[in-house]
């Protein structure tokens, strides 16, 4: 069954191309059987890059990440991320969860330069939890969330799963433009 979400996808990736310096001379396709082949083999919790074009003045990551069922704090902290150059667009594609943004993160940890989470993922980036001063939302297909930089971002209250398409714009060029998933690379 296809998504109408994968069409909006599709468009963002149109609109970055069209606004770029030098864009790709051709659409840039991600098919939902390719997505669906990278969601088979997909490991809870992981993210999971699709492609990554040079769209002229920045790069452009699509991924898709699979969130199985969390196993919240007692204690109400709860972990993620904040990307320090990137905005990060959240499409939902099946599943729901409670999406939670901002807050003051507790003992932020640089990931590292040498990960796949750096390389190929989000780039410059900090691990860490919030306990306090966050909003949290819950979630479902269709739903739509922009995630500024700076901005912490983590899930709780995810009963079965979340599946979600990230797009991801990389000013600074860190992800690797001409990046497949190999799951997908034909």
């Amino acid at each position: 069954m296809k998504h109408p979400i994968f069409a909006v996808c599709i468009f963002v990736l149109g609109r970055a191309i069209a606004f770029s310096q030098s864009p790709p001379k051709q659409a840039i396709d991600i098919k939902d059987a390719d997505v669906k082949e990278v969601l088979k083999g997909a490991p809870p919790a992981v993210d999971q890059q699709l492609k990554v074009v040079d769209v002229g003045k920045y790069n452009l990551g699509v991924g898709i990440i699979h969130r199985g069922k969390t196993n919240d704090r007692a204690d109400g902290v709860i972990s993620g991320i904040a990307h320090h150059n990137q905005t990060e667009t959240y499409i939902i594609v099946s599943g729901t969860g409670t999406l939670v943004t901002g807050g003051t993160m507790i003992d932020p940890k640089e990931i590292s330069k040498d990960s796949t989470a750096y390389k190929v993922l989000n780039g410059p980036s900090a691990n860490g939890t919030v306990k306090d001063g966050y909003y949290a939302r819950v979630v479902g297909p269709g739903d739509i969330f922009i995630i500024p930089p700076e901005v912490f971002h983590g899930w709780v209250k995810i009963a079965d799963h979340v599946d979600y398409l990230s797009v991801r714009p990389d000013p600074d060029r860190v992800l690797p433009a001409g990046y497949v998933n190999p799951a997908i690379k034909r």
